[in-house]
């Protein structure tokens, strides 16, 4: 997400009077696909048969900007029906945080979830940091693994703001190394340790041209992808989401344009990646949903998925965000 100018789990199914115009008639799947809660910065994590969904939790009211205060979890056998779980954190849980549960991504290593969150720290390192959060479970309960921040704003002096970081993404390469990318208008990257809960070397910068925020890391073949919310501000009002190459996890990153749109009525735009049963998927979020008198904004937000496809060359098929999402046939 960006700074700009229940616990027994249910089936969730679109509720009269409690989503955008016409849910209740959309078959189950389509977009938006949370219809109890606005939700943002979708991350995804598939464990077995299953694939779950980390968001965030807009609050806003009126015309407040953003309010997140905790972070979800959803999952899913078939990409249609969704069980939620409720939340699995709230940012006062990270007791040097102060406010802003941001955009996070969990994922699985050496028997454990771990969790990683962007945050406002408190005033002994102004500024936004990220967190890292560990659980036995992938629906928690997650606790603060670390009882400080991984990484906060003085570690990234090259920057130009206050907020650049923000947004994580964990991916953990062939060879078990695990990597951590995040930024908000510039991109960093760095070398986990072994224990999760540190910076193992170097944070190198990897800005790729008009890089926003929301940076998403995954491989497929032997190809590794930086995809990310993107902004041409010459030329665009809103994010986009576009996308990098690389031989390796260090580069060289080329960039290969843009992957997606803006999200509906949303300034913002936020890529998460998965490949599940056999089909690959892009989540997005944009800001058609109503709940009850509430319409959408900048800080009320719906999370889509989009099925995602392949050129033979590896590079990714342009995305046309819909209604149908992933209940439209396969191409």
């Amino acid at each position: 997400m960006k700074l700009w100018t229940m616990i027994a789990p249910v089936m969730l199914a679109a509720l009269p009077g409690a989503g955008s115009a016409g849910a209740a008639e959309r078959p189950a799947g389509a977009n938006p696909i949370f219809h109890d809660r606005f939700t943002a910065d979708p991350a995804p994590l598939v464990v077995g048969n299953r694939l779950y969904l980390y968001v965030g939790h807009d609050e806003a009211q009126r015309d407040e900007m953003f309010n997140m205060k905790e972070w979800l979890v959803y999952s899913t056998t078939d990409m249609r029906h969704w069980t939620s779980h409720g939340p699995i954190m709230n940012v006062r849980d990270f007791k040097w945080a102060k406010k802003d549960a941001w955009a996070s991504q969990t994922i699985y290593k050496n028997g454990k979830y771990w969790f990683y969150a962007a945050v406002e720290h408190d005033d002994t390192h102004p500024g936004k940091a990220i967190a890292v959060a560990v659980s036995d479970k992938p629906t928690g309960p997650f606790v603060d693994a670390k009882g400080s921040a991984l990484i906060t704003n003085e570690m990234t002096p090259r920057g130009t703001h206050s907020w650049e970081d923000i947004d994580p993404t964990v991916f953990t390469d062939d060879d078990g190394t695990t990597w951590i990318a995040w930024g908000n208008r510039q991109c960093y990257i760095a070398r986990l340790k072994p224990n999760m809960i540190e910076i193992d070397g170097p944070i190198t910068e990897i800005t790729p041209p008009h890089f926003e925020e929301g940076p998403w890391l995954h491989k497929r073949g032997n190809l590794y992808y930086l995809t990310y919310a993107s902004l041409d501000r010459t030329t665009q009002r809103d994010e986009h989401v576009s996308y990098a190459t690389a031989p390796s996890i260090k580069g060289p990153w080329t960039y290969r344009g843009l992957l997606t749109g803006s999200g509906k009525y949303s300034f913002t735009i936020h890529p998460g990646i998965a490949q599940f049963k056999g089909d690959w998927y892009l989540f997005l979020h944009n800001a058609t949903l109503a709940i009850g008198d509430q319409s959408g904004a900048i800080g009320r937000r719906a999370v889509t998925v989009e099925r995602l496809y392949y050129n033979p060359d590896g590079t990714m098929k342009p995305v046309v965000q819909t209604d149908a999402g992933v209940t439209a046939p396969k191409r």
